[in-house]
């Protein structure tokens, strides 16, 4: 069968005798849409008999490397001029190849796929310059398919010959020095550009740099992660992002704060993109994650793994609370008093959560964001950590919360440690050896869970930027709310977690 080049203006054919190859159109689906972008044929679509000829890669044959100039064609000629024009054009059309090959020339030698070109080139332009004839080679036969399917990264020794057959001369004494001082280079310059590269083989044996992009221990706990996520992410074909890049950057924005347009910068595309993927991404975890890694664990579990700390002080103790503070990036206003009409407004510029830390160190319960101007029992009370308590329990606190009513009202007892430890200090009840000590280190439990929280994920610390303050009309929960349950839930996968002893 006889093929023709596609390409607008090329007259290319696979005749008997020809040296040019002619390629199918690649199967990968965004290499595919590469090459016909490159056609640059309006409402074209390629069919099974579509070829492009060898004419439009720069190194005269198609490369798999993606890394390759020649991974998609690239040589094309412009569209036909006037004849007062056609010989200046074609004089800056072979500056323009000329210029071509020889950057080509030097990227492909550093990738070990070196081809001298320039007279392969020259023979190329001066084929363009004439009227398309029959060959009458008749040493050369017809390129197959298969031959077009070569790997086109096998490494050319210094005896390699040119297109014509004959061995390359004039070879520099220094030349075999020089090759490897640049296979060296390269080499270096592969390995610099993996370690910057935020690619999934990247992080997959560096432990250091999983923790320090995600807050995670190692690539293990990601990956599982990303097991428990990937159900739940709808498979997008025109999306810019993998769905491994889609939670890498999520958490690289908790994890240091970056802002939308660096996040772009680094992942190549834009803005917008960014925005969507974060607050996609965090809906997700929230409804998947959470519930599993953020939960109230029952009696039995507690005492089976109660530290050593409270076994003599505090067997029955469910759980230790305590309040932290967010700042806002913008204040607004809010009515004091939304019970009763009332034009009393006053300006919130931080948030207020009540958190639940078990004896074992991973966090139990977080509440939604209030004003800062709530106080902690009404903060408890609307939290529906209450609800959660069983008769008997016993929750410790690091200051008054004056929630001791609303505890005993559940048949559970609150313990303020501040509080005991000052009277043992005064002399009071000091019967048993070592409390003191116990009871300071309940007193600093919460407070290092939350720190801990906050150097893993630095978006805690605050500001909060306003699109995050807005309210989800489904799940009625703001976006930084549901940040900081996913930041608790990352924390507690996390091996480091601060257990009370």
């Amino acid at each position: 069968m006889v093929h023709t080049c596609v390409v607008a203006g090329c007259r290319n054919r696979r005749t008997p005798g020809t040296t040019l190859s002619f390629y199918r159109f690649p199967r990968d689906p965004e290499r595919k849409q590469r090459w016909i972008a490159a056609v640059n044929r309006e409402g074209w679509v390629p069919n099974e008999g579509s070829r492009l000829c060898s004419t439009h890669f720069i190194s005269g044959k198609q490369v798999k490397n993606p890394r390759s100039p020649d991974y998609v064609p690239s040589v094309f000629t412009s569209a036909p001029l006037s004849p007062s024009m056609k010989e200046a054009s074609a004089c800056e059309m072979y500056d323009k190849q000329e210029a071509q090959v020889e950057a080509a020339n030097a990227l492909l030698f550093l990738q070990g796929q070196g081809r001298f070109l320039e007279d392969q080139n020259r023979s190329q332009v001066e084929q363009e310059s004439v009227s398309s004839s029959p060959s009458s080679c008749d040493e050369e036969d017809i390129k197959t398919e298969d031959d077009v399917d070569v790997d086109v990264e096998e490494e050319i020794s210094l005896t390699s010959v040119n297109q014509m057959g004959s061995p390359i001369k004039n070879i520099p004494p220094d030349f075999e020095s020089s090759l490897e001082a640049l296979k060296k280079e390269n080499m270096e310059l592969r390995e610099s550009l993996e370690k910057m590269s935020l690619t999934e083989a990247s992080f997959r044996n560096d432990p250091e740099k999983v923790r320090f992009y995600t807050g995670l221990p190692n690539y293990f706990v990601f990956e599982t992660v990303m097991l428990l996520l990937v159900p739940h992410m709808k498979g997008d074909k025109n999306a810019k992002l993998s769905k491994f890049q889609q939670l890498l950057l999520t958490l690289m924005r908790l994890r240091l704060d970056l802002k939308n347009q660096d996040l772009a910068y680094r992942f190549g595309v834009k803005v917008a993109t960014v925005t969507r993927t974060v607050h996609r991404i965090i809906n997700i975890m929230f409804t998947t994650l959470v519930p599993t890694a953020v939960f109230w664990p029952s009696r039995v579990e507690l005492r089976k793994n109660l530290p050593a700390a409270l076994r003599c002080t505090y067997p029955d103790c469910a759980v230790i609370v305590d309040c932290f503070r967010v700042s806002l990036e913008k204040a607004f206003n809010v009515d004091v008093n939304q019970e009763v009409a009332s034009t009393a407004l006053t300006t919130v510029n931080e948030l207020k959560y009540v958190i639940g830390v078990a004896p074992q160190g991973v966090v139990t319960f977080v509440s939604r964001g209030s004003p800062g101007h709530v106080s902690d029992k009404n903060l408890v009370e609307s939290s529906g950590l209450l609800c959660k308590l069983l008769p008997g329990d016993v929750v410790l606190a690091e200051h008054d919360f004056d929630i001791e009513g609303l505890v005993r009202d559940r048949k559970a007892e609150l313990k303020i440690t501040s509080r005991s430890c000052q009277s043992e200090q005064d002399g009071e009840d000091f019967s048993l050896v070592g409390t003191l000590s116990d009871k300071v280190s309940v007193h600093r439990h919460v407070g290092k869970v939350i720190d801990m929280v906050k150097r893993r994920y630095i978006m805690l610390t605050g500001p909060v930027e306003s699109p995050f303050t807005l309210v989800d009309r489904t799940s009625n929960v703001s976006t930084f709310d549901k940040i900081v349950q996913v930041a608790c839930a990352l924390n507690n996968l996390c091996i480091s977690a601060a257990p009370l002893e």
